[in-house]
């Protein structure tokens, strides 16, 4: 059964009771990283393992996103910062326990001429309980988290030309 979630706002990132930070870096530039995170969201899926639907709702102003096992999410975008932010946060889910979630992607070039460092952030609030199980998680998370961009730089590099096209 749904449930609806405490309303946060950006400041969570920084606020909330649990935040698990995860890094990665792409090859591919900022540009292509955030269209795939913020444009191409029923994309989702074919990157990020553990989505198995993400579609736009209210006009792109939100996103119904489901995951393996049958966790569901009803979500607002908070931030849409061209190759800079995504955030959105959690309305209403399935998942037991959480009282506030609030996702961010960050991203920046990873140097002058190429790539990006993707920093993602997880800020939940919850009774201690689940919030133990999320810190006990945070391997799981942070292997999920890399393998999705390292599948997500991989589908992203592979539709570039080669050099000289």
């Amino acid at each position: 059964m749904a449930r609806r979630l405490r309303p946060v706002g950006l400041d969570f990132i920084e606020d909330a009771p649990t935040r698990l930070h995860f890094t990665a870096r792409t090859t591919a530039g900022p540009e292509a990283v955030y269209r795939a995170l913020a444009e191409d969201v029923e994309g989702w899926p074919r990157w990020f393992r553990a989505v198995t639907l993400a579609r736009p709702t209210h006009g792109g102003a939100g996103r119904e996103v489901r995951l393996v096992g049958g966790t569901r999410f009803e979500e607002t975008i908070m931030a849409a910062d061209p190759e800079r932010r995504y955030a959105y946060r959690v309305d209403e889910t399935n998942a037991p326990g959480i009282r506030a979630l609030l996702e961010e992607w960050r991203l920046a070039p990873a140097d002058p001429c190429s790539g990006t460092l993707v920093r993602w952030t997880f800020a939940v609030d919850g009774p201690a309980p689940l919030r133990l199980a999320l810190i006990a998680a945070r391997p799981l998370l942070g292997r999920s988290f890399r393998s999705a961009v390292r599948a997500l730089d991989a589908r992203l590099t592979s539709r570039r030309p080669a050099a000289g096209q």
